[in-house]
């Protein structure tokens, strides 16, 4: 039992490990914030799904606050200006909660090449609602949408958002299947012992 965990704690590791290393190769990064990344998701996805949600969600939260802290350091957000609510509410919406929530790739659990897909699509999809809540919420409300004049911010919210994440959700799913069609990964991925 003790090496069990000690590998699934060795596993989750290295996946956010990798996950971090991804997030760091940008294909396009929008001006505001919000990036397409070379499967950045893809690891933390993938193990939840091997190892189920409990430890998916742990694994992803791990990757949720180092995603924060990265957002501190390397994106500036201390800079941006917001209220402390504000703050409090990008850190919740931008950060904590959309990263986390790839921990529940795991629901989708029979490790079939259609649970890896509809696992990978509705962790993203999800992602990418608390982000459009962010948007449409904390940054209209703040009247942070860059002094562009739009009566809708959900929608608009909606469109800069999918900007990036549609994209990333392409990619991911293209990523997902190459590591699938390989029988060894594939063997690797139903096989969790």
């Amino acid at each position: 039992m003790r090496n069990k965990q000690l590998r699934i704690l060795t596993e989750a590791s290295v996946m956010i490990a990798l996950s971090t290393v991804l997030s760091f190769i940008k294909i396009f990064q929008l001006p505001w914030g919000g990036s397409i990344t070379l499967l950045s998701m893809l690891p933390i996805t993938l193990f939840s799904i091997r190892r189920g949600v409990k430890n998916g969600a742990v694994a992803s939260f791990a990757f949720a606050l180092i995603q924060l802290l990265l957002g501190f350091t390397v994106d500036g957000l201390a800079g941006w200006g917001l209220t402390p609510a504000a703050m409090i509410g990008c850190i919740l919406l931008d950060y904590l909660i959309p990263y986390t929530l790839l921990g529940l790739a795991g629901i989708f659990g029979n490790k079939s090449l259609a649970s890896v897909l509809s696992g990978t699509v509705a962790v993203i999809v999800l992602r990418l609602v608390s982000h459009v809540v962010s948007g449409s919420v904390i940054f209209h409300s703040l009247g942070l949408i860059w002094n562009i004049n739009i009566d809708n911010s959900w929608l608009y919210s909606l469109v800069y958002n999918s900007c990036y994440m549609v994209p990333e959700l392409v990619l991911t799913m293209i990523g997902a299947i190459v590591i699938y069609s390989v029988s060894s990964t594939r063997k690797l991925l139903c096989n969790a012992n």
